[in-house]
């Protein structure tokens, strides 16, 4: 679809589309190309879930369940910007796949300044904190927007340090979702002054599920993501991977190896991370940065029509596991056209057959 403002009915099928039961990321963009409006996907759904082979129909959200988001939202005073829209920000509309849709409440123009994200640990030590919050100031400084997700710790700290020249919290619940507690009054400063964003619904409380999107949005808007303290297994760390899989530098602070808060930024630095003891590391990194190159999308959205369709999916459905695997390595051990093998794999999860994962895995359920 081209880049431009969406119309108030244009927008509510958008919306719809992205809220419907199964269509992630992955299978939303696919749909998107393949049928070229959000209207047009919305009808073709039910006779895919069909075709991959689900016993109950697929139930998409009803006219008014999208109202009442749309209406939560407006009553927040939070906007609704769409993947097509200009407003976007530039460095998520990039990833493969952007989310379609992310809800903003505050100044939402810097979602698309330079930003550099902030993560660490919850149960942070007082020093570390200092060093997030005098790393934030340091970097808003030099003119770069801080991200973080509002989370206890390393996260409040680099958000209070970048309050007066711009921060933005993502949430893994809504923007309305102020989460931890007693985080309201950061919220309240986040929201005056900052911004705050989600893909979920204004009014939606945070799951499990939540946080590992939360962490992909992240670092897609973050041009480099540091790691001031985190435990072998942390969020910090998959959010680093996340941004080294999208090409972002990623950074992390060393740490006394007695501190089990440093295991995980020592074993980034010994993987080739670039070790950060202060925003001049930051900043000498990001000065040779290219510029943002724009996705391409790499293959036809039609399936050719010579593909046996039904035979495909099924070949497809056999290699899928419990073990996630990428879509390329399923591409090449079908070896067929992508956009058969990916309209194949659409089909099966909207029947509940596959699941996409990290935004670019497929795993059988």
């Amino acid at each position: 679809m081209t880049l431009g403002r969406l119309s108030d009915i244009q927008r509510l099928a958008w919306l719809r589309l992205a809220r419907t039961e199964t269509v992630g990321p992955v299978a939303f963009d696919h749909l998107l190309a393949r049928y070229g409006t959000p209207e047009r996907a919305l009808s073709a759904l039910p006779d895919l879930s069909r075709k991959g082979g689900r016993a109950v129909p697929l139930a998409l959200p009803t006219r008014e369940t999208i109202e009442r988001e749309l209406e939560a939202g407006e009553k927040l005073g939070a906007r609704l910007i769409c993947g097509c829209e200009p407003d976007f920000p530039p460095r998520l509309a990039a990833l493969d796949p952007p989310p379609p849709v992310l809800w903003a409440l505050g100044r939402a123009e810097l979602l698309s300044e330079p930003s550099i994200a902030i993560v660490g640990a919850r149960i942070a030590s007082a020093a570390g904190q200092r060093f997030a919050r005098q790393l934030a100031t340091d970097l808003g400084t030099a003119g770069y927007v801080i991200v973080s997700g509002m989370a206890r710790g390393i996260d409040g700290a680099a958000h209070e340090g970048a309050l007066t020249t711009g921060t933005v919290a993502v949430l893994g619940g809504g923007v309305g979702d102020i989460y931890p507690p007693e985080h309201d009054k950061l919220y309240a400063r986040l929201a005056a002054e900052g911004c705050v964003v989600s893909e979920s619904a204004p009014d939606r409380r945070a799951q499990a599920k939540d946080f590992p999107r939360r962490n992909r949005i992240i670092s897609g808007l973050s041009q480099g993501v540091v790691v001031v303290e985190a435990e072998l297994k942390s969020g910090s760390l998959i959010t680093a991977r996340l941004a080294a899989e999208q090409g972002r530098d990623v950074f992390a602070v060393p740490g006394s190896p007695l501190d089990p808060r440093s295991k995980g930024t020592n074993d980034l630095i010994r993987q080739g991370a670039i070790l950060c003891e202060g925003a001049e590391d930051v900043l000498r990194s990001l000065a040779g940065e290219s510029r943002l190159r724009e996705r391409d999308r790499g293959y036809d959205a039609e399936p050719p029509a010579d593909i046996d369709a039904d035979a495909l999916r099924e070949r497809v459905a056999a290699l899928l596991s419990p073990t996630p695997v990428s879509r390329n390595d399923l591409i090449r051990a079908v070896a067929a056209p992508t956009s058969a093998v990916m309209a194949a794999l659409v089909e099966l999860s909207l029947a509940g057959r596959a699941e996409f994962v990290d935004g670019g895995l497929v795993a059988g359920l």
